[in-house]
């Protein structure tokens, strides 16, 4: 079949959504199926004939998910919802692309709870997988490495873990790197700032996916602060790639790793973060934990089991018993 994919964003190269849309655009690909990939709202849709379109954002695609209904009523909708579709709440306008998609997917188990209940039965989750680039080998260093990997912008609360690191005991060997673009303008003074008053944190600024794969593997932690998340995919990457992590505890994080992960901490809580921080670089036992409760998630973020599952998803809409292959 041909499938129309648009994702928003085209400007944001590294934005989590583009990756995902890049993924599944292989993913359907390999399964033999025509994937047309628009990374930004089309003004008018693709002449070509499509039996599927696929929309990555329930607000930024509420006037395209209307445009297919209205021009290809034969063809059908799959909406993927994104954090800020649902968290805090969805909004009208997501409703409505909810309740006009015959399939919705979430990126974890936890936003299924912020569907509808009438429009549930629609709704299956898709974790984003990660593929291993390289064995975790930590080379020496006199520092105990922790890298942040996301855009700077308010609902990442960016500079958290720098605030949280000027707590630290003098002695402490602790060094926070910091991979992501400038998305909101105020931060390029704060950044700045930062860098000049606080030795522990270096902005790195918006590196490739095989840059960031090798600053997650090179570290010893790798910590999340977002105040909201639809299915953060660097929490998968950093798991798969050997290193622990540390997250604020939001429905975004919990429902890719679970409630039950020791290394959550609450939001926008620096002091509590600045003591795991601690704790992680001066208690064996304790990284030894986070390192095993990684270990066992590994599994869930498998290319196999996303292909699987968003496979399933298409072939339920077009009432398949097994996806194409």
């Amino acid at each position: 079949m041909t499938i129309l994919l648009i994702t928003p964003g085209s400007n944001v190269r590294h934005s989590g959504n583009r990756c995902t849309a890049s993924q599944w655009a292989d993913i359907l690909t390999n399964q033999g199926h025509e994937v047309i990939v628009c990374y930004d709202i089309p003004g008018t849709l693709p002449s070509l004939h499509t039996d599927l379109l696929i929309a990555m954002h329930g607000v930024k695609c509420h006037g395209v998910i209307a445009l297919y209904r209205a021009t290809v009523p034969a063809g059908k909708v799959l909406l993927a919802l994104t954090g800020t579709d649902i968290y805090p709440e969805p909004s009208k306008a997501a409703k409505e692309s909810m309740a006009r998609a015959d399939g919705i997917i979430v990126l974890q188990e936890k936003a299924l709870e912020k569907i509808p209940p009438e429009l549930r039965s629609r709704a299956a989750v898709v974790i984003q997988a990660v593929r291993k680039t390289s064995e975790h080998r930590k080379t020496a260093s006199e520092f105990f490495e922790v890298c942040l990997v996301g855009h700077l912008r308010d609902v990442k609360n960016p500079l958290l873990t720098a605030a949280a690191a000027r707590l630290l005991p003098v002695e402490s060997r602790i060094r926070v790197r910091h991979a992501g673009g400038i998305l909101e303008p105020k931060y390029e003074s704060l950044v700045a700032g930062e860098q000049r008053e606080n030795p522990r944190y270096r902005w790195l600024g918006e590196l490739s996916s095989e840059a960031v794969s090798a600053l997650i593997t090179s570290s010893d932690l790798m910590v999340l602060t977002s105040r909201s998340e639809g299915g953060a995919r660097v929490i998968g990457e950093s798991i798969v790639q050997g290193t622990p992590v540390l997250s604020t505890r939001i429905d975004g994080v919990e429902g890719l790793i679970g409630e039950e992960y020791p290394g959550f901490f609450p939001d926008n809580d620096t002091a509590a973060l600045a003591a795991m921080l601690s704790k992680c670089e001066t208690d064996p036992k304790f990284y030894r934990r986070l390192q095993e409760a990684r270990s066992a998630l590994a599994d869930r973020f498998s290319p196999e089991a996303e292909a699987r599952a968003l496979g399933g998803v298409i072939a339920k809409l077009f009432g398949k018993s097994h996806p194409e292959t």
